[in-house]
């Protein structure tokens, strides 16, 4: 469409000003519309609505800002519930074998001596893990796990305290008791491959003579 006939019809419906339309290859659908329909267009404002037409009393209320209501609620008539005194409760019996104090030394500290921690044995071998039962096993893993738990306690309240001190008898306590846990490791695998060869021969047909039977039979 040529540009003086947008001209004419954008004076024709509305008034449009020559400036306010842009080149009809950037926005071509202005100008077919004016064909169309006059130009519909309305004010923008930023203003808030008039409060006579919103009829919320608590429109805009902050509790970050202390804002309100003005008013007291519903629930302002009950009082609030007190805290209770110290004194009031009931005193409990102590637990000298609480299962957490295994997490502290004997002493009950939190942070544990050099020389506690340095009074320690050697490893467990795995020949001599080897001859040690399910049960027995078990029971020394979690020795070892309750142990190192220990070191982890007396490790963070060394840290917390800023102590400098203990860091090496700590250190080389837990490396022992880490590879006592590897050789239970080594151990139970052990048996689990001899338990799959052992059930793998069973399935072949393989049955162990017994002690009425002779090998050679």
């Amino acid at each position: 469409m040529h540009r003086q006939s947008v001209v004419r019809l954008a004076r024709q419906f509305g008034g449009v000003q020559v400036v306010e339309l842009p080149p009809p290859y950037l926005a071509p659908s202005l100008h077919f519309s004016l064909i169309r329909s006059p130009i519909q267009c309305s004010s923008f404002s930023s203003t808030a609505v008039a409060s006579g037409r919103d009829a919320n009393k608590v429109r805009a209320v902050s509790a970050i800002h202390r804002t309100g209501p003005k008013f007291p609620l519903g629930v302002s008539k009950y009082p609030l519930p007190k805290p209770v005194s110290p004194d009031a409760i009931e005193r409990r019996s102590p637990t000298p074998n609480h299962g957490l104090w295994g997490f502290f030394p004997p002493d009950k500290q939190a942070l544990s001596t050099p020389e506690y921690d340095g009074a320690h044995g050697r490893s467990w071998s795995i020949q001599e893990l080897r001859e040690k039962s399910w049960e027995d096993l078990h029971s020394l893993w979690w020795v070892c796990a309750k142990e190192r738990n220990r070191i982890a306690t007396s490790n963070l309240e060394r840290e917390r305290l800023k102590a400098g001190y203990g860091e090496y008898e700590a250190n080389s306590r837990d490396r022992a008791i880490r590879v006592t846990q590897k050789s239970i490791k080594h151990v139970l695998r052990e048996r689990w491959y001899a338990w799959e060869e052992a059930q793998a021969l069973y399935n072949k047909g393989y049955r162990p003579p017994t002690d009425e039977e002779e090998p050679g039979q």
